[in-house]
């Protein structure tokens, strides 16, 4: 957990990266990343971006109403595996445990006021297939719903990571995940797809040619490492993409494209 100082010391170096847009993450517990504490990040954050998203733990409507007034765009949640049986293996206990509560998560930031949402399954907890399924329907279902609504959807892979002994990994190749990009692209033209650093740089420049619109650089997922070398808590899990931002910037013109750093103004 960062201090304020702390944020915004990660954010200033963020920021002379040319990043426009930011993700904000926690862990499940609400205890030691309160609301409020989440809104103070993103008020300093939306000092620095021009687009600020938070993936943290399922709240109620009224705290999202609370982001949406602190500067926050967009919410992300991973339901992580749409099957029912392998949800409640994988999250026994605790505030996770309740597969509705999580599911309707993006439903209720909308009904608080966030302009866009995300939803991803992290493939390789159950059937990839039936995973991907579910997730276009899940998004398909708020697009229709609430049609004015931004719709991200991300495609995440098990990497390795703490305690990887207890999952029980059903592998998804990737030209099994690239099949899920395009299927989900036709199904969805419109919505935003997100491909994370957990794949290869060989595989995520594919991707936006095949129907991705969106990737990150510049990735670390431990704590505060940006400007204190200090460990600060374990990472996250391992990314197999390192590239910093103009790396990422030369690969895509190699395929004549452009990054777009942001394609929001708030006014």
């Amino acid at each position: 957990k960062l201090t304020m100082d702390e944020i915004e010391s990660e954010m200033k170096q963020m920021r002379r990266e040319k990043i426009e847009d930011v993700l904000i993450l926690t862990g499940e517990s609400q205890k030691y990343s309160s609301v409020d504490y989440i809104c103070d990040a993103v008020k300093l954050a939306k000092k620095y971006f021009r687009v600020v998203g938070v993936e943290v733990y399922p709240t109620n409507v009224e705290d999202y109403k609370k982001l949406h007034e602190a500067g926050c765009d967009f919410v992300t949640a991973f339901q992580e595996t749409y099957n029912p049986t392998n949800y409640k293996f994988y999250h026994p206990t605790g505030h996770k445990s309740c597969f509705p509560y999580r599911l309707d998560t993006q439903e209720r930031a909308i009904m608080g006021g966030i302009r866009g949402v995300g939803f991803g399954a992290l493939f390789g907890l159950s059937d990839g297939i039936e995973d991907c399924f579910c997730l276009g329907m899940h998004a398909n279902l708020l697009q229709k719903k609430y049609p004015h609504a931004e719709i991200s959807i991300s495609f995440p892979r098990i990497r390795p990571t703490k305690n990887e002994e207890d999952l029980i990994i059903k592998e998804v190749p990737e030209t099994k995940l690239m099949q899920f990009i395009i299927a989900t692209r036709i199904f969805l033209p419109f919505v935003q797809i997100t491909i994370s650093t957990r794949e290869s740089n060989e595989f995520r420049n594919l991707s936006l040619l095949m129907g991705a619109t969106k990737i990150s650089a510049s990735v670390d997922t431990g704590i505060g490492r940006r400007n204190d070398e200090k460990d600060k808590g374990d990472e996250q899990f391992l990314i197999n993409d390192t590239r910093t931002v103009d790396q990422v910037e030369r690969d895509l013109a190699k395929y004549n494209l452009y990054p777009v750093y942001s394609d929001y103004i708030d006014v």
